[in-house]
């Protein structure tokens, strides 16, 4: 062998050896402090793909448990009684991350109490064109005109159909239906979501809110929703009443409070009930962005410029049921302290979207530590001793 070829031969090995030892150490730093190898390494990595793939991405390595189970044990005062249900903690990951069914035991590995996925149209349907989602880090926020992209309800359902509740530890699984965008009996949608998914759902949400889907938020006027509630309620009364799941309704954060005061009388009927509420999804205004790249993208936006303006409308909302509606809080919470305004402001539960794409699953527990700490500090014993009780 001659000289050069024996220096070749040990520059590769030498790049071999400081390959295998750069992704030993990886892995090492991976398993001992995923929260700091996310933080240093995979946040900035997400940050630069584009937010589409770094979305599909995300869910893929929570579906094939790339990233490790959550550690924290939630401790009782984070308990909290949503619907007919007791959950160890209130924070739920909303419809939107997960629309197709694909990690639903793996986001529950990562703590969430609540998986909802969907929205699940009857058909499949590819949604808006490419590129529809943008995010606007200077805002903590998110705009995205997916428009209800989906498998569709047999697709879905040839995922969850067989899933073995027991891995989800007694957390709850959410059916978010939507509508298809050509359909032409919106309603007849969502009841065929709900006979499909009857035997699977632990609750099931009425998604009329999306700003992505032409026509769809109109089916908020009371008329509309009068119609559409009265027919899944007859739907759902000719199923088994012992196993009944739940019925939500997620509401636009853009009503007016005469809008809502009608949702509300509709809503507090026997033959239109829902047994609870979703506040809220995402907003078609623009309040104050700093970042004037996308600001102007059509879609809905998420995320910090939406939280106080969804914990006002849980608040008026928790007002005008007497609290008699269970309600989950979404929109904008980075935090135990966002979490812990909804829950004061009347929030039973509360779900988290663009905080997850900002910070991952290292969220999940800092959301639930500090919510611990806040309810421990003013006296309470669980959540559901503090629901509503910032309400003056």
């Amino acid at each position: 062998m001659s000289r050069k070829q024996n220096n070749l031969k040990k520059i590769k090995s030498l790049c071999y050896l400081t390959l295998g030892g750069s992704l030993s150490y990886q892995l090492i730093y991976f398993k001992k402090d995923f929260n700091g190898y996310y933080d240093t390494f995979l946040r900035p990595l997400s940050q630069l793909l584009d937010p589409e793939w770094a979305h599909k991405i995300g869910v893929s390595a929570i579906k094939y448990g790339i990233f490790p189970q959550e550690s924290f044990q939630d401790p009782n005062v984070l308990k909290t009684k949503f619907l007919k249900y007791e959950l160890s903690n209130p924070i739920g990951i909303a419809a939107g991350f997960d629309k197709h069914g694909d990690a639903v035991t793996g986001l529950r590995r990562l703590g969430f109490s609540i998986v909802e996925i969907g929205s699940v149209t009857p058909e499949p349907q590819p949604g808006n064109p490419k590129p529809r989602v943008f995010r606007l880090p200077e805002d903590n926020a998110v705009i995205n005109r997916y428009g209800f992209n989906s498998e569709g309800h047999n697709g879905v359902f040839q995922k969850v159909k067989n899933l073995d509740k027991a891995l989800l530890q007694n957390g709850l699984l959410g059916i978010n239906l939507g509508k298809n965008k050509n359909s032409i009996d919106a309603t007849q949608d969502y009841i065929s979501g709900i006979k499909k998914f009857y035997d699977v759902a632990d609750y099931f949400v009425i998604n009329i809110s999306s700003p992505n889907t032409p026509g769809l938020r109109s089916l908020q006027n009371k008329e509309e929703l009068q119609k559409l509630l009265a027919a899944v309620n007859k739907t759902l009364n000719t199923l088994q009443t012992e196993t009944r799941p739940p019925l939500l309704l997620k509401l636009a954060p853009d009503l007016s409070l005469e809008e809502i005061k009608d949702i509300v009388a509709v809503i507090m009927k026997k033959d239109t009930k829902v047994d609870g509420l979703i506040i809220a999804n995402t907003t078609i205004e623009r309040p104050s962005l700093i970042n004037k790249v996308y600001a102007s993208e059509v879609g809905g936006l998420s995320g910090k410029p939406l939280a106080n303006k969804s914990t006002d409308m849980i608040r008026t909302v928790y007002k005008l049921t007497k609290g008699s509606i269970p309600i989950i809080g979404v929109g904008g919470v980075f935090s135990g302290q966002d979490a812990y305004d909804k829950i004061l402001a009347g929030a039973s539960a509360v779900q988290i979207y663009t905080a997850l794409i900002y910070h991952g699953p290292p969220i999940v527990t800092k959301i639930k530590t500090e919510l611990a700490e806040l309810l421990i500090k003013d006296g309470y014993g669980n959540v559901s001793e503090a629901v509503g009780k910032g309400l003056k």
